[in-house]
């Protein structure tokens, strides 16, 4: 098994959070975000767990939303139509065979029903069973999360559609006037919040992000001719995942949390490959020896997937006609050059771009 602090690495360094692992968190016992601006210039949210765990979340702005929201009424429109051709019919059955005697009231008492269970239900059920998502959402990739970074339960969404519905849309407090004052509030918030989210103490994040191309961890020389004999069927996708990541962030942990993170990850790797390290060597570098010895074996195996794909199917693997080169132009003639040597001028130096350094140099 690996140690806790083995755990709380791999969770916390992983490209796409899985914000339903926070769920023994407590209101409590989190601290609130701290809104700042990504690498891609994104405005992220940093949520502080009750467990001390640091999360950057993206958050989603007004545009994003506003298409969310979007996509929901259309779908609302169906379910209301399709709800009240329901209703319409079984009122129609239970009238014609005796059981029911429609009035007007009766009508305006479904009619209200209806619209409830399509505006306030809706939107309780989806975020309530998918974690804190509607369908305009999950085509968006957002994610309706609380103020720790958990997920929302019902109580939450039901206070966010509450509100929404009373004063936001469809508002049934003077509506273009809440229409504004949600739209102002989500437009000056820096988390992009509605007034249903200050009441239920929520936040609206993306789950998809950009990807980077992550460094890939070159191989130690000395354990070059070693991770040739490396037996990597037992190292599964989880655990060479936490290696990379862990490789990937060596120079921003500390001691000796770092020593402690290499020696639990070093000892799983040992128990799922064979043979076992050279003795003396590092936990560091025998970590990016597996890394690079597996990612070198994973580029052989595409490589050669992708030259039987081209036997079979050689138009699929034609390489792109490249464009006519363009004919040069004639330079202008220049003014002769006055007899007597010329002067001399340096080229700059060519600046060389310096990889990463190894975790292990």
């Amino acid at each position: 098994m690996c140690p806790q602090d083995c755990r709380i690495a791999r969770w916390r360094s992983a490209p796409s959070v899985p914000v339903g692992d926070t769920v023994g968190v407590t209101q409590r016992t989190a601290a609130p975000p701290q809104v700042g601006v990504g690498t891609a210039g994104a405005t992220t949210a940093r949520f502080v767990t009750g467990e001390a765990v640091s999360l950057d979340l993206p958050v989603a702005r007004l545009g994003s939303r506003m298409l969310a929201r979007a996509i929901d009424i259309v779908v609302q429109v169906g379910l209301f139509s399709l709800l009240s051709l329901t209703v319409t019919l079984l009122v129609m059955f239970a009238e014609g065979i005796g059981l029911l005697a429609v009035d007007a009231a009766l009508l305006e008492g479904l009619a209200i029903v209806e619209m409830v269970a399509v505006v306030v239900g809706y939107p309780v059920a989806m975020e309530t069973l998918t974690g804190g998502r509607t369908l305009g959402k999950l085509a968006l990739g957002l994610r309706v999360v609380r103020e720790d970074g958990g997920p929302i339960r019902l109580r939450q969404a039901l206070t966010r559609s509450l509100v929404g519905a009373a004063v936001e849309w469809p508002g049934l407090l003077a509506p273009p006037l809440t229409w504004l004052a949600g739209l102002w509030t989500m437009a000056v918030s820096r988390q992009g919040k509605r007034l249903g989210d200050y009441a239920a103490g929520t936040v609206v994040v993306h789950q998809r992000t950009a990807g980077v191309w992550a460094w890939v961890v070159p191989m130690p020389p000395p354990l070059a001719r070693w991770a040739t004999t490396l037996d990597l069927a037992g190292l599964d996708d989880e655990l060479a995942l936490a290696v990379r990541q862990f490789l990937a962030r060596y120079r921003e942990l500390r001691e000796p949390a770092r020593r402690r993170l290499a020696r639990a990850l070093a000892g799983e790797v040992a128990a799922a490959t064979t043979p076992p390290p050279p003795p003396g060597t590092p936990d560091v570098a025998y970590l990016a020896a597996v890394h690079a010895e597996r990612h070198r074996r994973t580029l052989h195996r595409l490589a050669a997937v992708r030259a039987r794909s081209a036997a079979l199917w050689p138009e699929l693997h034609r390489p792109w006609p490249t464009p006519p080169r363009s004919r040069p132009s004639v330079p202008a003639p220049t003014a002769p050059h006055p007899p007597g040597p010329r002067p001399s001028v340096e080229a700059p130096p060519l600046r060389s771009a310096t990889p990463p350094t190894a975790p292990w140099s």
